[in-house]
């Protein structure tokens, strides 16, 4: 499916179901009299990917699957993005890594686990 660093997102890692990406510009803007603003493109802007999808412990990875996203966030370091067709995105940042559980066994375990991530490009 994807790879951010050397974390394969797969079925029995962390396999997204929705993918959503925005990446915007920035505009500079100069007053004029008596006409609208003059817009100028002064370069991109940020370049933001969320991925989240249902993790299923006994098919799909688990709790630890997240606490190794997780620790990569804590690290501080950026990552190379590549996804299954081999397109590489560049260098990117864990922003946030989000769960819900739910439906839990006797144990306390969850069944699913409900996640999302934001991911930020950076400069190399």
């Amino acid at each position: 499916m994807m790879v951010l660093g050397d974390f394969v997102f797969e079925l029995r890692s962390a396999p997204f179901q929705q993918y959503r990406r925005s990446t915007r510009q920035r505009w500079g803007s100069n007053n004029r009299i008596g006409k609208r603003a003059a817009q100028q493109h002064i370069g991109p802007g940020d370049d933001t990917l969320s991925l989240s999808g249902v993790l299923l412990p006994e098919i799909t990875g688990g709790p630890s699957t997240l606490g190794r996203l997780r620790d990569m966030a804590d690290s501080g370091d950026s990552y190379t993005l590549i996804d299954g067709d081999g397109h590489l995105y560049g260098k990117w940042i864990i922003e946030s890594v989000d769960e819900t559980r739910t439906l839990f066994f006797e144990n306390g375990q969850a069944r699913r686990i409900e996640f999302s991530m934001n991911l930020k490009q950076v400069e190399d």
